[in-house]
């Protein structure tokens, strides 16, 4: 189940080897995102998922918005 979690949260789930995914299009992430982030803009995240994330790992999907 989905749940909103902190940075320190994020740290430690990606230290133990979770996916890190950023939902903003292709031009937003390019112009920043998180180190290790792979970019699966939301509205292609449920056709792509399956074929782009590792299902044995836990997955972080995060957005970055300067507003």
């Amino acid at each position: 189940m989905p749940s909103a979690i902190g940075r320190d949260e994020v740290r430690r789930l990606t230290d133990a080897g979770a996916q890190l995914v950023e939902v903003l299009p292709a031009e937003e992430y390019a112009d920043e995102h998180l180190p290790g982030a792979q970019n699966i803009p939301l509205r292609r995240l449920a056709a792509e998922a399956r074929s782009r994330l590792d299902p044995s790992r836990s997955v972080v999907v995060y957005c970055y918005d300067f507003q």
